[in-house]
């Protein structure tokens, strides 16, 4: 199947209608979203509305999967803007090296069928789990902004790296 990264414990695949529920039970977690571009979804329609934009993306500029783990979805893995990848886990997977896992997948698929010399990532300075994943995984840091999002009331400051396709992991 097209679109389909299976690992020891994950399988990777393109988003579906039929995984609104998973993932709304994802983005309502303030825990989760706490360095996510915005505050946790209160209404079942921002995260239809993600979904929508996730199946909708482009594959010339996209590549972004659904984290399966035993049948359920439980987060997301991948490029969701060609080089710059993200990740989301529901908090009652973490800590058990899943996004390490899955991650380490997607940027080998990255790497085979991209043309791009390098990965990007952006991190709050404060995410400090996300950050040593990127670390693990290779990405080395370039440089730090200011004041480059507002979520809810607070700004929040970034951290950019990048992984070279000769570093990948």
């Amino acid at each position: 199947m097209k679109g389909l990264l299976v690992t020891l414990r994950l399988t990777l695949r393109r988003a579906e209608a039929r995984d609104l529920d998973d993932l709304h039970a994802i983005f309502t977690r303030p825990e989760a979203m706490r360095y996510w571009t915005h505050p946790a979804h209160e209404t079942l329609q921002q995260s239809q509305d993600w979904l929508a934009a996730m199946i909708a993306a482009s594959p010339d500029t996209s590549d972004d999967y659904v984290i399966e783990h035993k049948g359920k979805v439980i987060g997301k893995a991948g490029a969701w803007a060609i080089p710059e990848v993200g990740f989301i886990l529901h908090p009652e997977y973490w800590g058990q090296g899943l996004m390490h896992e899955a991650m380490t997948a997607v940027v080998r698929h990255l790497f085979l069928t991209h043309p791009m010399p390098h990965l990007t990532a952006e991190a709050d300075p404060r995410n400090a789990a996300s950050l040593g994943l990127l670390t693990r995984l290779g990405f080395v840091e370039t440089h730090r902004a200011e004041r480059t999002m507002q979520w809810g009331e607070e700004w929040c400051d970034s951290v950019y790296l990048a992984l070279p396709r000769a570093r990948a992991v």
